[in-house]
Parts: C-alpha cells; sequence; structure tokens
C-alpha cells in the first residue's frame, strides 16, 4: 500500500533491506524483469505492462507497489546497495584498482549493458537519479578500503584522498565507454588503474592532515 505523504525522493533515506517469504520473491521476480527489459528496450521501452508480463505478476501489484517505470529503475539501483560485494584485496594497489576497472569495464561492454541503460536513465527520471546517487555513494564508500588497505600497506602517503583518487581511476571507463562510444579497448583498465597508481603513489592525492584551531 502506498504511503499517503512520501517523502520527499531527495531527502527519503535508502530503503530498508526487504522481508523474505512471497513478498522478496515477487520483487526479485519484477527487479529481474525490469533489468530484461531496460537492457533490450531501453528507458523509453521500459514499460509496467511489460515488466509486469515478463515477471509473471499481475499488472496492478506492480502499479501498486512501484507506481510508475521511475519507482522500478529506483528500486533496481536501491537492490544494487543490498549486496554483499566487496572490492578487490588483492594485496597491491595497482592490482586492486586494475581488477575495480576490469569489473567496470566488463559490465558497461556487456550485451545488453543494464548497467549503461540505468545511467542513462538516470538522466530521464528523478527518482532514478537519486536512487543512483546513493548507490554511487554505497560503491564509493566500500572501495574506500583500498586506499585504507593500501596507506596501511606503505604504499599510499597518510592522509591520501579516497574519493578524489577512486574517481580519478574509474572515470576513463565511464568518459570513453558512456560519452565517448569509443570501441572497448581490454587494455583501458590496466592502463588508467598504472597511470592513477603512479600519480597516487607520488602524493598527487594527498591532502594535508587537519589542524586544530589555536
Amino acid at each position: 500500500m502506498t504511503p499517503p505523504t512520501p517523502e520527499p525522493e531527495a531527502t527519503r533515506p535508502p530503503p530498508q533491506r526487504r522481508p523474505g517469504g512471497r513478498t522478496a520473491r515477487i520483487r526479485a521476480q519484477v527487479l529481474d524483469a525490469v533489468r530484461a527489459e531496460l537492457g533490450e528496450h531501453g528507458f523509453d521501452g521500459l514499460t509496467m505492462e511489460a515488466v509486469a508480463a515478463r515477471a509473471g505478476v499481475h499488472r496492478a501489484t506492480v502499479y501498486r507497489r512501484w507506481g510508475d517505470a521511475g519507482g522500478l529503475l529506483a528500486d533496481v539501483l536501491d537492490a544494487a546497495s543490498d549486496d554483499d560485494w566487496q572490492p578487490p584485496d588483492t594485496g597491491s594497489l595497482q592490482d586492486d584498482l586494475a581488477a575495480l576497472n576490469h569489473e567496470i569495464h566488463a559490465a558497461l561492454t556487456a550485451q545488453p549493458s543494464v548497467m549503461t541503460a540505468l545511467i542513462a536513465a538516470s538522466f530521464r527520471s528523478e527518482k532514478a537519479a537519486h536512487a543512483q546517487q546513493r548507490l554511487w555513494e554505497d560503491r564509493y564508500n566500500r572501495c574506500e578500503s583500498i586506499v585504507s588497505n593500501a596507506v596501511q600497506r606503505g604504499e599510499l602517503p597518510p592522509h591520501t584522498h579516497a574519493r578524489a583518487m577512486l574517481i580519478a581511476a574509474t572515470a576513463p571507463m565511464y568518459h570513453q565507454l558512456v560519452l565517448l562510444h569509443t570501441p572497448p579497448d581490454p587494455h583501458l583498465p590496466d592502463h588508467a588503474a598504472r597511470t592513477v597508481f603512479l600519480a597516487a603513489t607520488a602524493g598527487a592525492f594527498a591532502r594535508p592532515p587537519a589542524t586544530e584551531e589555536p
């Protein structure tokens, strides 16, 4: 049942992990159907009716629970934050960054690429845009362990700016494959990782420790 006065999308907290049983099963079926429909037809071809038919769920259930296509997309993105994914931990900063980039590269070049379709859809749906922002925050927060582990191993200077370094390392995947639509380059993940590794170990992302006010 839809709440009578939902919170504004920008301030709504991330949804809590859903209960099991039939409710969870229906949600899983519907979200799988959304991913498949989005990958095959894109945002413009995503309809509540097609999702319901593909999921084997009555369309009234889909409308009642998710409201519209934006609600479906937002839940797909929020569901990604419920997983147990962890960033690579190879024992080497350069290898961790390379492994992370290879994961991103594979997701962006998959056929069809649901990840690319979700990124594109977030520009068309405010609900999806807010959910995607929550997912980015979740993933960057998890990946900060790559940086903290490297600092502990002595590979990086203390006070390395984790978020800035991670963005620099992964950005070439999105820039080349999503924005420029360049052909997939199997060497790109390793090259981008090594470039940022060299810059980071030289102190390019280090920031001075905060000083206390006198």
